[in-house]
């Protein structure tokens, strides 16, 4: 789903605007010729440790796209979800190419200079499950999400994704169940409401679970999730120039043939 143009203007212009401290950054990776990049590591197929015990997936191969149109190094650091959202990075790293939402909170401690790709988030039950079939019937059940995650404040019917329409809220009581990502699907795994009665996840993440293993299946789409280049506040130089770099390789074809080689199809053409 596109968002209004006027929005993203004004998400640009307020909400993610960098503030103070302008070139810290930008002057850092100039001067030592290496971008160091935030990700997480067990969330396939945007990052993950593959069979050769190298992260590998998406958007490690977006953080190499951007290092490399910029004539850097890259470095890529996975130092936990809730460290990269708290912000006040101290230059420990430069981006999060980290299939990172924005929200209001977020954008308290964080800046967001462009969106790259938009992958809606998904309801997925247990494939033996036939009690659940929408966001309407997640009331009084028990859903496991990734610790610290936009999914999180979702289900706690606390969600406002700037630039987007409001989000519904079709259920109460849900018992809300954070965790490791890869933990909530082996909970899920194991049947329905023995652990989990479902888990809310980012459909391309979804379908990569349902493919290594069948015992699964998404029963609805819940809102639309845009994906944004994060990073620490107050470089607005910083942010021009990532924002021109993601800019740069959508114009020339290189984030959808990305996306084609870990999602089969182009996830970064519908984003503002």
């Amino acid at each position: 789903m596109r968002t209004p143009l006027v929005a993203v203007t004004l998400l640009a212009a307020t909400l993610f605007s960098a503030a103070s401290f302008a070139g810290a950054t930008l002057d850092r990776v100039t001067k030592t010729g290496v971008l160091r990049n935030a990700i997480v590591n067990d969330y396939p197929p945007f990052g993950f440790i593959d069979d050769n015990n190298q992260l590998a997936g998406f958007d490690v191969d977006v953080a190499k796209a951007v290092a490399q149109r910029m004539g850097v190094k890259l470095e890529i650091i996975a130092p936990g979800w809730e460290t990269i959202v708290g912000g006040k990075w101290q230059g420990r790293w430069d981006t999060c190419i980290c299939s990172m939402t924005p929200n209001t909170e977020r954008a308290k401690v964080l800046d967001f200079p462009t969106a790259y790709y938009s992958s809606p988030a998904v309801l997925v039950v247990n494939k033996k499950d036939d009690r659940i079939k929408s966001a309407a019937d997640l009331s009084n059940k028990k859903i496991g999400v990734g610790i610290g995650s936009s999914y999180e404040t979702y289900l706690q019917k606390t969600l406002v994704i700037p630039g987007s329409k409001p989000i519904v809220f079709p259920f109460d009581n849900v018992q809300v169940i954070p965790s490791d990502e890869e933990v909530a699907f082996q909970n899920l795994a194991l049947g329905p409401g023995v652990r989990l009665d479902g888990v809310v996840s980012d459909l391309a993440t979804a379908n990569a679970r349902i493919k290594r293993a069948p015992v699964f299946k998404i029963v609805t789409e819940l809102y639309a999730e845009p994906n944004w280049v994060a990073t620490d506040k107050g470089d607005a130089e910083w942010d021009k120039k990532v924002a021109d770099t993601i800019k740069s390789l959508r114009d020339d074809g290189t984030l959808a043939k990305i996306s084609q080689h870990w999602l089969g199809e182009d996830i970064t053409h519908e984003v503002p």
